[in-house]
């Protein structure tokens, strides 16, 4: 060896036979074959640790989320209730072939695979390190795991859980569950979470009604939603649906689950235009409201509501519905000066109306609007129905076959003394109602005062029956216990009670005397449970006869008493009038053989708290009585809703015409009482409900029990003042200076 080659033999050191030198050495075939294989078992060491350490989570916070679903009686939608529009459906509601359109545009394989895609997995994993968002690629059931237990964040950490939780998810749960969650939690565009909410918000129809054509375009449009949305997608966005609505269409020929020439002769279905969920606004509002406040009478608690996935289907007829806002408008909104007159600012109007054959409530009024006002004047009970409850005083005479202070059984044809602030007679406590303009009737009987609405004879009648009695008969009908006094003034209807509370009761005369309960709520489903509708009809609370000849008196008040704006020869009705003190609420409470409706309407103070006001000078109309507004607009929402009339009469079985006693003999100088010229409506009851004759024909006899009637010596007034401590309507020594209207 030379000595050059002795130098580069130090330089490279000692080396044994075959032996490389430099950086080659140090890849030789060994060792990256040892290198991958070590890492290899780093990452599965790593996946295994990170398989045991992650679990399944629960839901995320909106994955449950649903909204209420409120209905109309024939089932056309009323309202979505709720932050998310979401109503999980199960997969037995989807047509078969709409859940495969699902499966052949994300996951051919889905019912073949273990729950993970590894490339799309790792495709999207280097896509994220390397800065270029998100890409796809996961299976169904890995877009399930994330929109049900994970994020949208796209971020390593979350799609290294998704990939571990969906082979876990894969194990535990079927593929139809899996699917099933992923059409219910996945994001369509307008809004709409899951496909029940999709099919209405791009159809109009429920999910179990979509064909395989509708179906391939929602599967479709889930890839980019509001690219993908024909409403409002570009040339470029259309195009690409329709390819990718064509490319599902083909992959389901290809799995065997459509027919190629079913296929062939499918066409794209373009959706309908976007129409904004209905609110809360308007009546809306006020019918969610009390239908929740009934599903809660019956145990669905507040929260179980507020969680959503109800589909709650209201008693409302869509048409009478949109007929009483209709004559609400037409009758008294468009009347009114809200902006310019103080007076029309605090008018309020409520209304509800019920099928008397069933309790149902098929029409509700409860304010201008529930986004406005919002308490229901349907519902509330915080005003005085006045007059209106002077028919359950009648009910209760007939029913508990009450005699005059002269001994005579009450009926339609008993007469009474009609004169104003009359000191009732047998009473404990004293009380002298004032007619309507302190007006004298003199010798009266009881269909004329209950077309005239006379205070006076029912104040005595109440003393006849007993209160307590009258009471008891009017909770049976329906009225609540509710600041309900057991005193004389309860004729004038001093207690509380909201119209649907009215409704009820004379729904129930309207239905000869077997209870009738108004309710809203015809059914509401849930996943997990459903609620039986209320039984609207009970037993029989009072009699037939009882009820059948307050309902003939009650058709006197329409044809030619005070409430003769809902007369028409377009159906036949009944019903009565009332005002409350100071004129601050107005009703008018009426049915026909068909339809039952009370309307009211409240002076009610925005500026004062929502104080208790006069409606005097509503519309610059004057005194606001039961007989003005609220019977025009119940006449006008009647014959709306019974389609322009009806045929159908009152079927009267036996009516009470009760007990006359024989005029007296003619003093030589009657007292002023008795030659009083009453002005009540001229027209006498018709031969089946009176056979009273005219007052002209006989002289006047003296009050139902024979004593001189006192009147009182106190003034009378337009305004019924207020006093504490007392009841409207009452005054000590039996004086009273309240005017009380029809």
């Amino acid at each position: 060896m030379g000595r050059a080659d002795e130098r580069r033999a130090r330089t490279r050191g000692s080396r044994g036979p075959g032996e490389k030198g430099g950086i080659r050495g140090l890849f030789t075939w060994k060792r990256m074959l040892g290198t991958f294989f070590g890492a290899c078992l780093l990452v599965m060491a790593a996946f295994a640790a990170l398989y045991v350490y992650v679990d399944v989570p629960a839901a995320n916070a909106d994955a449950e989320k649903q909204s209420n679903v409120y209905e109309y009686s024939d089932g056309t939608l009323l309202a979505r209730s709720g932050t998310v529009n979401r109503e999980i459906v199960d997969l037995a509601q989807v047509p078969k072939d709409v859940q495969h359109t699902f499966v052949a545009a994300e996951n051919k394989s889905f019912y073949q695979d273990k729950g993970v895609d590894l490339k799309g997995t790792t495709r999207a994993l280097l896509s994220t390190l390397s800065g270029k968002g998100k890409q796809g690629g996961s299976t169904i059931t890995q877009q399930y795991v994330k929109n049900y237990y994970l994020t949208q964040d796209p971020t390593v950490s979350r799609k290294l859980k998704e990939l571990v939780i969906s082979l876990k998810v894969d194990q535990r749960m079927t593929k139809d569950d899996i699917l099933a969650g992923y059409i219910n939690t996945a994001y369509y565009g307008r809004g709409a979470s899951g496909i029940q909410a999709a099919a209405q918000a791009y159809y109009g129809v429920d999910a179990e009604k979509l064909n395989v054509s509708q179906g391939a375009y929602l599967a479709s449009v889930l890839q980019a939603p509001s690219q993908y949305d024909w409403s409002s997608a570009t040339d470029t966005g259309k195009r690409l649906v329709k390819d990718r609505w064509a490319y599902t269409l083909d992959n389901m020929v290809e799995q065997g689950w459509l027919d190629a020439s079913a296929r062939a002769g499918l066409k794209f279905p373009v959706p309908q235009e976007p129409k904004a969920a209905p609110g809360l606004e308007g009546q809306t509002g006020y019918l969610v409201e009390a239908a929740n406040d009934e599903l809660e009478k019956q145990g669905v608690t507040e929260e179980q509501l507020s969680a959503g996935g109800w589909t709650i289907t209201l008693n409302v007829d869509k048409k009478k519905q949109k007929q009483l806002e209709k004559s609400v408008d037409a009758e008294l909104e468009s009347k009114l000066d809200r902006e310019g007159s103080k007076v029309d600012a605090t008018v309020q109007a409520g209304a509800t109306s019920v099928d008397p054959k069933t309790g149902a409530v098929v029409a509700l009024y409860g304010g201008t609007s529930a986004t406005e006002h919002y308490i229901s004047n349907a519902t509330r009970r915080d005003y005085q129905p006045a007059s209106t409850f002077k028919p359950l005083v009648l009910a209760s005479a007939l029913e508990n076959g009450s005699v005059t202070q002269d001994g005579n059984t009450i009926g339609l044809n008993t007469v009474y003394d009609g004169t104003s602030k009359r000191p009732v007679v047998g009473s404990d406590t004293p009380f002298a109602p004032e007619n309507e303009d302190d007006q004298d009737y003199g010798r009266i009987s009881v269909q004329r005062a209950l077309n005239s609405s006379v205070n006076s004879v029912f104040a005595q009648m109440v003393v006849d029956v007993g209160p307590k009695n009258v009471k008891q008969t009017a909770l049976s009908l329906g009225l609540p216990d509710e600041n309900f006094p057991e005193r004389p003034a309860i004729t004038l209807g001093t207690m509380n009670a909201s119209t649907w509370d009215m409704a009820g009761a004379y729904a129930t005369l309207d239905n000869h005397g077997k209870k009738v309960t108004p309710f809203i709520v015809k059914k509401a489903e849930h996943r997990d449970r459903e609620v039986e509708a209320v039984d609207g009809v009970g037993e029989q609370v009072i009699s037939r006869t009882s009820a059948d000849t307050v309902t003939s008196g009650l058709t006197g008040v329409v044809d030619s008493g005070s409430g003769s704006a809902a007369n028409t020869t377009a159906y036949e009705a009944a019903g009565k009038t009332g005002t409350s003190e100071n004129n601050k609420a107005a009703w008018f409470a009426g049915y026909t053989p068909e339809l039952t409706t009370v309307v009211a309407l409240y002076g009610e103070s925005p500026a004062k708290g929502g104080a208790q006001v006069s409606l005097t000078g509503t519309a610059n109309s004057g005194r606001a009585n039961g007989g003005g507004f609220p019977a025009r607009i119940w006449a006008d929402y009647t014959l709306g809703a019974l389609g322009g009339g009806s045929d159908a009469r009152f079927d009267l079985g036996h009516v009470e015409a009760g007990e006359v006693a024989p005029p007296p003999t003619p003093s030589a100088t009657p007292s002023e009482s008795e030659t009083a010229s009453p002005t009540p409506s001229s027209a006498s009851p018709t031969p089946s409900r009176s056979s009273e004759p005219p007052a002209s024909e006989s002289p006047s006899p003296t009050p139902s029990r024979s004593i001189s009637p006192t009147p009182s010596t106190s003034s009378s007034s337009t305004e019924d003042p207020e006093e504490d401590d007392q009841q409207p309507g009452e005054r000590p020594g039996g004086s009273d200076d309240f005017t009380w209207g029809q």
